[in-house]
């Protein structure tokens, strides 16, 4: 009974005291918590942060982690049949941030989640009991301007459109990897090599191997004029088993590409274009993508109205059965990538997505409302799932207009610890979608509650 006494006396003093520290990342090994060691009297939760444990207070433990519960209802899923289907995710995380000394470092990530109630059947990505989701050791040197990372670890890069953590769905993703980064004047250098993780159901039982590689070098440079920022970046996979529309077999795929973002005086831009080549099942492949998003935010205004245009064309494959194959592949994106309910993932699509959103609170309480349409690129290739998978082939239907998507949600996050959200999508079926399943509208509802300490 002590134990579950002192872990809720100390999820309440993180709350109380949020207010005095940095916000949390995404990336939890990104959070540095050194400047508490100048903290003459700190608190329970601040010694919870910040432990020292040598005289020169170099050596010092770090914890922290999370907890988070959804409840979701999803009605006539994959435009189907199907009932309303309710049901409870949960996620935990725990980590536990070691550094010895200047140059040597050693996290480690606990994550656990549950599916709760699902009729339809779960994945791995919904429900994962236990499982070691970070392990690695960080050595720097020559004033910590070069970092080796090595071990199991989360990476995430960039607007997380080919690489991120895939924070919305219930198990976030990592990699079994090695990594150097290079940083130096407003210059960054990454060059990694890795095995994916691929996530298990069971206790410790996730495991990595050669069917799933990824390597690549990505560089961003934040001091170029007038565009401010600009990514640059080659990423290289090769997976034994892949399938698409046009076939299945090994896949060794390369993609290329270019980020250009940034903003000032209420205006916030993002554009990004990428082409892939490569080999699949003996096919020679060809793909790409281009996208736009741009935001203008009122902020003298009351509520400081925001206004943001989004376009992507993906590619998708052309003719079926050549020796050619055209469908973008999005490697391993953000699990929600046109919002929580995830309908649909970025292959073979022409979207074109407008939003609003309002402050009744700054920076507290934001409502948004986003309109999205969706159009299959090719109409020799189908639709896909964010993990690629085909969700639909192309089949006979030449019709183009797979849906309008329109959604809201309302967040509130009080302190830096806990967020509210609440939000609901309704996807109206378009032509193409009521030729190839029963073309029902999909109706879906969520409720995120999430604690961070």
């Amino acid at each position: 009974m002590k134990p579950i006494i002192y872990i809720l006396s100390l999820l309440f003093a993180g709350s109380t005291y949020a207010q005095n520290l940095p916000p949390f990342k995404s990336l939890r090994y990104d959070e540095d918590y050194r400047f508490l060691a100048k903290d003459s009297a700190p608190s329970a939760y601040e010694r919870f942060k910040y432990r020292s444990f040598s005289p020169n207070k170099k050596n010092y433990l770090s914890m922290g982690g999370e907890l988070r519960y959804q409840f979701l209802n999803n009605i006539h899923e994959d435009w189907s049949e199907a009932p309303a289907d309710s049901y409870l995710f949960s996620r935990f995380l725990t980590h536990a941030d070691l550094h010895l000394g200047d140059h040597l470092r050693f996290f480690t990530q606990l994550q656990g989640s549950m599916a709760n109630g699902k009729a339809s059947p779960t994945s791995a990505v919904d429900e994962n009991i236990l499982d070691l989701h970070q392990a690695f050791v960080d050595i720097s040197s020559f004033r910590k301007k070069l970092l080796f990372r090595l071990g199991r670890q989360e990476f995430s890069y960039g607007s997380q459109r080919l690489i991120s953590v895939r924070e919305l769905p219930n198990n976030r993703q990592a990699f079994d990897a090695a990594k150097a980064m290079i940083t130096l004047d407003g210059h960054k250098l990454d060059v990694f090599y890795g095995h994916y993780v691929s996530a298990r159901k069971g206790v410790f039982d996730d495991v990595s191997g050669r069917d799933i590689q990824l390597w690549g070098v990505y560089w961003v440079n934040n001091r170029v004029p007038v565009i401010r920022n600009v990514d640059l970046y080659y990423i290289g996979l090769h997976k034994n088993k892949a399938v698409f529309n046009d076939g299945r077999g090994k896949e060794q795929r390369h993609s290329i590409g270019t980020r250009v973002w940034g903003g000032a005086n209420g205006w916030k831009y993002d554009f990004e274009m990428v082409y892939q080549f490569g080999k699949f099942a003996g096919k020679t492949i060809s793909a790409w993508t281009a996208s736009s998003h741009t935001t203008y935010r009122f902020s003298q205004a009351k509520w400081r109205p925001e206004l943001g245009l989004k376009t992507e064309v993906i590619s998708g494959d052309r003719q079926t059965g050549d020796n050619r194959l055209g469908t973008f592949n999005p490697l391993f994106p953000k699990g929600a990538y046109f919002g929580l309910a995830a309908f649909i993932g970025p292959a073979n699509i022409f979207d074109i997505h407008s939003s609003f959103s309002l402050e009744p609170v700054k920076e507290k309480l934001v409502w948004t409302i986003d309109h999205d349409v969706f159009w299959r690129n090719s109409v020799q290739d189908g639709i896909y799932a964010t993990n690629v998978s085909v969700i639909f082939p192309a089949g006979n239907s030449g019709r183009r207009l797979i849906g309008h998507q329109l959604a809201t949600d309302i967040t509130y996050t009080p302190n830096r610890a806990l967020l509210l959200r609440a939000e609901a999508t309704w996807f109206a079926a378009g032509d193409y979608l009521k030729t190839v399943s029963a073309g029902k509208d999909i109706l879906f509802f969520g409720i995120t509650t999430q604690f961070k300490f």
